[in-house]
């Protein structure tokens, strides 16, 4: 019989992945557009920077980052960062409503970058450290999977909804499930009282489909 029970810590951290990715997912497809169609000067080399911008930056403060919460050994340090992380990634979601000029959007992909090497950072070590022993491939699959599903099928609904409504109010349903997903941190909040053990740090959901999310 499968088993799919899972641990306090590791069920509210699928459930708020789930709801922040399924956010983005609205409009990941179709930010391309909205820079050519929103952005005053919109165009393909608009667009290539903006994305380089968080890329490169996502990149670069990754490894620092993780190096820094390690030699701290402090758990709670590492939910902080990651709740941290989420709040100011949704927030982000809401400055895309007003965004004008190609440097709105470059500030902005900046701001998103740095919130969600925070929040990558903290979340994979937790999940690591929280993950059920000798379930380790299931768990992490279960991750993969429901934000994979997630996406996909709000990547249908935000094409959908972009057409009916605008960029604008899809942008507020992003960032108002951005903002679920990161209120779910708190209640796992009393479960970091322990200092920090060994952990997996990276892993390659957070290249292929966290850090693919991302505007674009």
């Amino acid at each position: 019989m499968i088993n799919l029970k899972v641990n306090r810590v590791i069920r509210y951290l699928l459930i708020s992945d789930f709801i922040f990715w399924s956010g983005w997912g609205l409009v990941a497809p179709i930010l391309a557009i909205f820079v050519v169609k929103q952005i005053q000067g919109g165009s393909e080399m608009v667009v290539g920077i903006a994305t380089a911008i968080y890329w490169i930056l996502l990149s670069l403060l990754r490894v620092p980052l993780g190096i820094y919460l390690d030699s701290r050994g402090d758990e709670k340090l590492n939910y902080y960062c990651m709740t941290a992380g989420l709040f100011a990634a949704s927030f982000v979601s809401f400055g895309f409503m007003f965004a004008t000029f190609p440097w709105h959007l470059y500030v902005l992909q900046a701001l998103h970058a740095v919130a969600m090497v925070a929040n990558f950072t903290g979340w994979s070590a937790l999940f690591s450290r929280h993950i059920d022993k000798g379930r380790e491939a299931t768990e992490w699959g279960l991750d993969a999977t429901s934000v994979g599903i997630g996406t996909g099928l709000s990547a249908l609904a935000g094409s959908w909804a972009v057409a009916q409504f605008g960029f604008k109010t899809v942008f507020l349903l992003v960032g108002t499930l951005g903002l679920i997903g990161s209120l779910l941190l708190l209640i796992i909040r009393k479960d970091m009282d322990k200092k920090a053990g060994h952990g997996i740090y990276f892993n390659f959901r957070d290249l292929i489909q966290k850090g693919g999310e991302g505007p674009t």
